[in-house]
C-alpha cells in the first residue's frame, strides 16, 4: 500500500481480473499498477470508481480486510455499470477511497453472528464474513442466511456451497423465492427463514438486502426478541462525494457517507422515515 494515502485523491488502478457471479452481476478484482492494494478499509466501507468520461459510483468493498487487493461486486443497472460490465482484464479505473463508518467486528469477538443477506446485499456482508472466517478462534457460532430470487441470482456461490459451509462451527441456509432450474434446496422469503432458523438464539445481527427485505427482517427480529441494538445493517442512499458535502446522502441529521452506511437498529429508528 502506498505509504502516503489520501482517501479524496483518485489513484490509477488496474482491473486484474472479472468474475461473473449471476448473469447481471461480475466482480472485479483490483490493485494499483505496482499491484499492491490500492489502501487499506474496513468491512462495510465502501470507494469510488471512475472512468473518465464515463461516469463514477459508490459500491461496497466486498473482500476481506486482510485482502491483498480490493474487490467490488456490482451489479447492471446503468449506465455506469453497464460500462464496467463490458470492462476487461487490464483496464485502467479510478478508485478513491476508503469512505464510511465499518462494521465494529472487534466488538464482534466472542459473540455468535447471524449475517442475513438478500440478493446482490451479500456484497457487502461478503466483505464481514470473510474477515470473521479468517479470525475465526476469535468468534462465536455463525450462522449465514442468503436468499435469491432463483438459482441463477444467488452470489457468490463457491463460498456459500463450499468456503463457508465448510468453516467451523459454521452454518449457511440458502433459500429462493421460487423453486426451478435445478434447485433442490429450501424456497421461501427470507424473513419466514430467519424464524426457522433462529428461534433458539438470540446472537449479534449483520443484514443487507433489498429495502423491502429489511423492512420485513426487522419485523421479523423485532417479534423474536433481537435487542435492536445488536442488529446491524446498511444503508444504500445515493452516495456521490464520499465525505457528506455534496448532501445526495442526507437523512435528517446524518449523512450515509460518512455517519453510514453502517447503522444499528436503534439508530436508524432515530431517522426520518425517508431511508
Amino acid at each position: 500500500m502506498n505509504a502516503i494515502h489520501d482517501p479524496l485523491v483518485p489513484q490509477v488502478c488496474v482491473i486484474r481480473e472479472i468474475i461473473t457471479e449471476t448473469p447481471d452481476v461480475k466482480t472485479f478484482h483490483i490493485t494499483a499498477e505496482n499491484g499492491e492494494k490500492p489502501f487499506d478499509h474496513l468491512p462495510g466501507q465502501c470507494a469510488m470508481l471512475s472512468i473518465p468520461c464515463e461516469g463514477e459510483a459508490m459500491f461496497s468493498i466486498t473482500s476481506p480486510m486482510d485482502s491483498d487487493r480490493l474487490e467490488f461486486s456490482v451489479k447492471r443497472c446503468g449506465s455506469f455499470t453497464n460500462r464496467l460490465h463490458d470492462a476487461a482484464p487490464g483496464e485502467k479505473i479510478l478508485v478513491r477511497g476508503p469512505y464510511g463508518r465499518p462494521f465494529p467486528v472487534s466488538d464482534f469477538e466472542n459473540e455468535d453472528l447471524l449475517f442475513i443477506a438478500g440478493g446482490i446485499g451479500l456484497a457487502p456482508v461478503r466483505s464481514v464474513i470473510d474477515s470473521c472466517l479468517d479470525r475465526r478462534e476469535k468468534y462465536g457460532k455463525i450462522r449465514i442466511i442468503y436468499g435469491a430470487r432463483s438459482y441463477p441470482d444467488l452470489v457468490f456461490k463457491d463460498s456459500l456451497f463450499g468456503k463457508w459451509k465448510e468453516a467451523d462451527n459454521t452454518e449457511v441456509f440458502v433459500t429462493v423465492d421460487r423453486g426451478g432450474d435445478g434447485w433442490s434446496g429450501h424456497v421461501g422469503f427470507v424473513p419466514q427463514y430467519v424464524s426457522e432458523v433462529c428461534n433458539d438464539c438470540k446472537p449479534v445481527v449483520i443484514l443487507c438486502g433489498p429495502p423491502v427485505m429489511i423492512k420485513f427482517t426487522l419485523a421479523e427480529l423485532t417479534k423474536l426478541g433481537f435487542e435492536k441494538y445488536r442488529v446491524y445493517t446498511t444503508l444504500e442512499m445515493k452516495m456521490k462525494c464520499g465525505i457528506g458535502k455534496c448532501g445526495r446522502c442526507n437523512i435528517g441529521s446524518k449523512y450515509v457517507c460518512r455517519d453510514g452506511p453502517v447503522f444499528r437498529l436503534d439508530e436508524l429508528e432515530e431517522l426520518p422515515d425517508e431511508y
